[in-house]
């Protein structure tokens, strides 16, 4: 499958992850959702410090709206928070409310170590740097998530207990999400700092988008094998 249009800065980016970002769209705990070996405590223990991420990744995207400086940027960033808090967050209350986890246990469930990294970086790359060291370490959860939905609906088994997750990612929905989220960074990084290929900054705002990258692979393993 070739790379999905996401816009051209996160193209930039993505390839200048190359590896890592391999690493993390075709994790293992990847595959095993496209062909149902997942094992279901892996999968339920992946949702519920999914659930806490999401908190702190709604918060980060919050942090968006005060670094904006634009109306558009804002727009964008308010609107993500609510795709995430009103939209995607009910997915996991949903499929662990059948197990047995109730949304009380989800938002007080002591967050994994890897969790906590990855939040926390997020976190720190807005309060410290600016709009675009925080897009660059936000854009790997939102555009992969995207990319590996559109994959796995194509490539998935038949018979995989986790065809919902899979459709969440792929629909059209998600899929706009990612195209208006890459669209509004590509007008910010040309607000900022014009051609981001050719900006002394782009090495670490690159450096910014690598090392989110790298903290999703650490959070499939996480969910895959346990903290």
């Amino acid at each position: 499958m070739t790379a999905p249009d996401y816009g051209k800065t996160f193209a930039l980016w993505r390839a200048g992850a190359a590896g890592v970002w391999a690493d993390y769209t075709r994790h293992a705990f990847v595959q095993g959702l496209s062909d149902g070996t997942l094992p279901r405590a892996a999968f339920l223990r992946y949702l519920v410090q999914d659930y806490v991420f999401l908190v702190h990744f709604s918060r980060a995207w919050s942090l968006g709206v005060i670094k904006s400086e634009t109306l558009g940027e804002m727009k964008v960033c308010a609107g993500t928070v609510d795709a995430l808090v009103n939209h995607e967050m009910s997915l996991h209350v949903q499929t662990c409310a059948a197990a047995g986890i109730d949304e009380h246990a989800l938002f007080t469930a002591p967050e994994a170590v890897e969790n906590l990294a990855y939040t926390r970086y997020v976190m720190d790359a807005g309060a410290q740097g600016d709009f675009l060291d925080l897009m660059a370490a936000l854009a790997p959860c939102v555009m992969g998530y995207g990319e590996i939905g559109l994959r796995l609906a194509q490539e998935r088994a038949a018979d995989t207990p986790y065809a919902d997750w899979i459709d969440t990612y792929a629909d059209a929905g998600y899929q706009q999400v990612c195209t208006t989220v890459g669209t509004m960074i590509d007008t910010a990084v040309a607000r900022r700092v014009g051609d981001l290929a050719s900006a002394p900054r782009r090495q670490a705002i690159q450096d910014r988008f690598t090392k989110a990258t790298t903290l999703e692979v650490g959070f499939w393993q996480m969910g895959l094998t346990g903290p």
